[in-house]
This record gives structure tokens, C-alpha cells and sequence, in this order.
């Protein structure tokens, strides 16, 4: 079976309208723009490696920001760029969950 990328990476960028938490208010697109372009700059995208892709409401509004890479289905939330960094080097370069940003 050929699973196009080895890592697909979502983050929730919605917006809400009612003024309630969400992860666009707490820096989501930031760190997306962040984490694409580390992704690429360390070759680490394109086909059989990693996909980092925008998504709507994940329906996880109060854990946010967040993504969730899958397909190991494993949900981060992240506070800036060092915990992206984090997630970039234990999770997709070694393979190994960060416990301390997964969400479960």
C-alpha cells in the first residue's frame, strides 16, 4: 500500500465569529508558517515524507492550538517555536512522541 506521505500534519486555523477561544487566536498560523517552512528547509517534505496542511475546527477549540499528524493520529499543542522545533526533530525525525505536548 503506498501511503503517499510518511507524516500528514493538519493544524486548526479557525476562526470563530462568537469571540470564543479558538486556534487562530492563539497563534496557529504563525507557527503553520513556521513549521512549512522548517519542513522544507530540511527537506523533510514532498512525496513518502511530510505534508503540513491548513485545516478547519478540529472540534478541540479549549486544547488549541493544536495539530494532529497523522498517521499515527498523534494531537500536539504547541506554544512557539521551540516546541515546534521539538515536535519537527523528536517526533518526525526520530519517530518519537512528545509527551509533553500530546494531547490525549
Amino acid at each position: 500500500m503506498d501511503n503517499h506521505f510518511k507524516h500528514h500534519i493538519f493544524f486548526c486555523l479557525n476562526k470563530r465569529d462568537d469571540g470564543e477561544s479558538c486556534c487562530a487566536n492563539q497563534g496557529a498560523e504563525a507557527a503553520f508558517d513556521y513549521m512549512k517552512s522548517r519542513v522544507k528547509k530540511l527537506s523533510l517534505n514532498g512525496k513518502h515524507k511530510t505534508r503540513v496542511n491548513r485545516a478547519g475546527c478540529l472540534d478541540r477549540c479549549n486544547q488549541g492550538p493544536l495539530m494532529v499528524i497523522y498517521p499515527e493520529a498523534i494531537w500536539y499543542t504547541f506554544v512557539d517555536n521551540d516546541d515546534v522545533d521539538e515536535i519537527i526533530e523528536s517526533h518526525l525525525i526520530n519517530g518519537q512522541v512528545v509527551k509533553r505536548l500530546q494531547i490525549l
